[in-house]
């Protein structure tokens, strides 16, 4: 079983559809396909950069791209309802026990209110959601019906994940209009996940690393 073949499963893509959809009318930002390929993507990126093996980044990749299918099920434990959920569907394929077991482990842990990092796979997977912070992922186009999460998003005007392998280093980089969003909006919101991100970087023996307008934060 491989990315490309999860990537384009019916299944996962109907929940991540459903999922999508439900958030949209309870007015959370966007949780899509594009959302999870980012994660994927940026999850491989991650440990390549600090030299783990290919097939970790696969599963690094595949539980990216499954991690939001619970909130299919319901927004409040997605993280669980989506590991279950990838499990069943991980079972119907040729994927090893232990890697599934893997794979589910990180979706069930990514979710700042009852997870953390385990091991690789799901630090790498915490640190590339945790830090998908950009204003393409608003879905009104009305300010004036903004709620917090919308500012905080729409505020972040340019945005990087930087990892240095010397320095053992993790560096989430942002430009924040702060006439859009105040930095007390942003802590109020991310405090939590960006602590969340330092304990993914230190599994991975990294620093994290935040700064907010060219200024270390965290």
């Amino acid at each position: 079983m491989t990315y490309e073949q999860i990537k384009n499963h019916p299944e996962v893509n109907a929940l991540l559809e459903k999922g999508n959809h439900d958030l949209g009318v309870l007015g959370f930002t966007d949780h899509s396909m594009a959302h999870c390929a980012l994660v994927a993507d940026r999850a491989a990126y991650i440990l390549r950069k600090l030299g783990y093996s290919e097939h970790e980044q696969e599963l690094a990749k595949i539980a990216g791209c499954m991690h939001d299918i619970g909130n299919a099920i319901n927004r409040t434990h997605h993280a669980e309802n989506g590991a279950l959920l990838a499990n069943e569907i991980l079972k119907a394929t040729d994927m090893p026990m232990l890697d599934r077991i893997t794979v589910i482990s990180a979706i069930g842990n990514h979710d700042e209110s009852t997870g953390g990092a385990k091991d690789p796979v799901s630090a790498a997977l915490i640190l590339a959601d945790k830090s998908d912070v950009r204003r393409n992922r608003v879905r009104t186009k009305e300010r004036e019906k903004f709620d917090i999460h919308d500012r905080v998003n729409f505020a972040v005007t340019g945005h990087s994940l930087k990892v240095d392998p010397e320095e053992k280093k993790i560096a989430l980089n942002l430009q924040i209009d702060e006439s859009i969003c105040t930095m007390y909006e942003y802590f109020d919101i991310f405090l939590n996940r960006m602590m969340m991100c330092r304990g993914a970087a230190e599994m991975l023996g990294a620093k994290f690393r935040l700064t907010v307008n060219g200024g270390k934060v965290l």
